[in-house]
């Protein structure tokens, strides 16, 4: 590819993916979903301008690894202990109902590949924070009490689907499900996630004081972007996917992550929480994530040949509408998991439900691992643009017939005088 004919290209991307995105938050749909619209549209469905290639998708990986960055960065641990037990029975049923479900429908009654099956069923396991978080901010109920027990849950969510991925990337590389491989990948993941944000925050701690010591415009985002470029190497080089690399990094540049130490001073100030660093990681970070994560929901979107998919055929619409109840299905009943009056219970359901940028992540993972075929990819992109257009309608109406049934309440209450 020609220089100017890539440059070129690299504009129509990201100008087609801030209008459509724009377009789709203007109409109260998630800008992901325009970005992934914008995709389809100039990739082979349609226009036939952009081709998924190694250039398209090292662009597109680092636009996720960023994302994962941001997931990590805005992830509050220390929520979870606020909250109680609930978001950990939510997240519970919401990451393993989805799971066991979608596998026994896909593998047993479908009857797809073990490898296969288990990306579709990963892939339903998701929850996306950030348009579950858009759309409670956006009705004012961002501090409502189902909203600490959805966000609390969505974080144990990303952490478990984060593991899950990674080891799904595992078996479609090796081409094997082996419990020995298995648990030898989990150990790498699970020491790498401990590991790397400790090291990874006394890193971003010493940043922070030549930052203030250096008045050098750039030096905070320069090596900060370094640091999770190094952590993605680094899970790739112990057989990780790479975007854990950018999710560690995200945890050790959160607010409130930190280990508390007693007895030495010096350690205490390379691994203490540092909520100033933090919002100017976040602040200098942000421009860079808007610029190269549409890139990764545009390539998503051009990875969708439409042409390539038997649209005639019953099998891709009876897969699309199971795996979809199932989706529905599997993350409603996490709301039901805990004690909590039924309008909150369904409330909280529903806001498990949208898997947005998370589920795409999954998607896209397993057509680059060839796990799964163009049919099936086919399939899941409609689930997953489904449960992340239909949610944030559903939530409005929830809390407006709340609303009005309290207004209504009001009214027909007698007055009582004093």
């Amino acid at each position: 590819m020609e220089l100017g004919h890539f440059l070129l290209l690299f504009g129509v991307i990201l100008v087609s993916a801030r209008a459509l995105g724009e377009l789709a938050q203007f109409f109260s749909i998630p800008p992901v979903l325009g970005e992934l619209l914008a995709g389809v549209l100039l990739g082979p469905s349609l226009l036939n301008l952009v081709q998924p290639n190694e250039i398209w998708n090292i662009l597109s990986e680092i636009g996720v690894i960023l994302l994962l960055f941001e997931v990590g960065l805005e992830s509050d641990f220390n929520r979870l202990t606020r909250t109680g037990k609930k978001p950990y029975l939510v997240a519970s049923v919401g990451f393993f109902t989805p799971l066991i479900l979608a596998y026994f429908l896909t593998h047993f009654i479908f009857h797809l590949s073990t490898l296969t099956s288990l990306f579709i069923a990963g892939t339903l396991t998701a929850t996306s924070i950030g348009i579950t978080v858009r759309v409670l901010s956006d009705l004012k109920q961002r501090h409502s009490h189902e909203a600490q027990i959805v966000i609390g849950a969505a974080v144990l969510d990303d952490v478990l689907g984060v593991l899950l991925l990674a080891l799904l990337y595992d078996f479609a590389v090796n081409k094997t499900v082996s419990l020995g491989a298995t648990a030898q990948t989990g150990a790498y993941i699970l020491f790498f996630l401990l590991i790397t944000p400790l090291l990874a925050k006394a890193l971003f701690n010493v940043l922070d004081v030549l930052d203030l010591k250096k008045d050098s415009p750039g030096l905070l985002l320069t090596l900060t972007f370094s640091l999770i470029l190094f952590c993605s190497a680094l899970a790739e080089f112990i057989g990780a996917p790479l975007i854990l690399g950018g999710f560690a990094a995200g945890i050790a540049a959160s607010k409130q992550f930190g280990p508390k130490i007693r007895y030495s001073s010096l350690l205490n100030t390379l691994f203490k929480p540092n909520a100033p660093l933090s919002n100017r990681i976040e602040h200098q970070t942000k421009p860079l994530i808007h610029l190269y994560t549409p890139i990764f929901f545009v390539i998503v979107g051009a990875s969708l040949n439409l042409h390539e998919v038997p649209w005639h055929s019953s099998f891709i619409w009876l897969l699309t509408l199971s795996v979809f109840a199932v989706a529905i299905i599997g993350k409603l009943i996490a709301g039901f998991a805990i004690k909590e009056p039924r309008k909150q219970q369904i409330l909280i359901g529903t806001s498990m439900i949208p898997r947005g940028e998370v589920g795409l992540i999954f998607a896209k993972m397993g057509l680059l691992s060839a796990a799964l075929n163009s049919v099936e990819y086919a399939a899941l992109i409609l689930v997953v643009t489904l449960t992340t257009f239909l949610p944030p309608f559903a939530l409005r109406w929830l809390y407006a017939r709340g609303n009005h049934q309290a207004s209504n309440s009001d009214k027909t209450r007698p007055n009582q005088g004093v």
